[in-house]
């Protein structure tokens, strides 16, 4: 079977993706480097997250149901700094969030309102 040829940007365009295409999704036009800044939430799960920038959202969005296995969160593989880890984005006011797990955050020695670079790959 050939691989497609399509990027992910034909696919936000709203390009109509075939089942084939969706068994096809190419992990290495899944990937991502920002930076955004750390941010706390202490509901009922206290948390630290960054926020994904809108045009990953978007994109992320888009095939979110090739590549989420429930309620929109997206299973992915990061990196920030020397730390690789692995988590899922969770979706949030129209985009995504990724949680920084503490041992990574202290690894790295981020603190609350630090401005992170981050590396993120879909899981496939």
């Amino acid at each position: 079977m050939a691989r497609s040829s399509r990027r992910v940007d034909d696919y936000v365009r709203g390009a109509p993706a075939s089942h084939e295409w969706e068994r096809l999704v190419d992990p290495e036009i899944m990937r991502w480097s920002f930076a955004g800044e750390l941010w706390y939430w202490r509901g009922p799960s206290p948390y630290h997250f960054v926020t994904v920038p809108d045009d990953a959202s978007a994109a992320l969005r888009a095939m979110s149901s090739v590549v989420s296995y429930g309620w929109g969160v997206i299973p992915v593989r990061g990196r920030i700094g020397a730390s690789a880890f692995e988590t899922s984005l969770f979706p949030k006011d129209g985009g995504y969030v990724v949680p920084i797990k503490d041992a990574v955050r202290k690894a790295e020695g981020l603190s609350l309102g630090d401005v992170v670079a981050i590396e993120l790959a879909v899981r496939t």
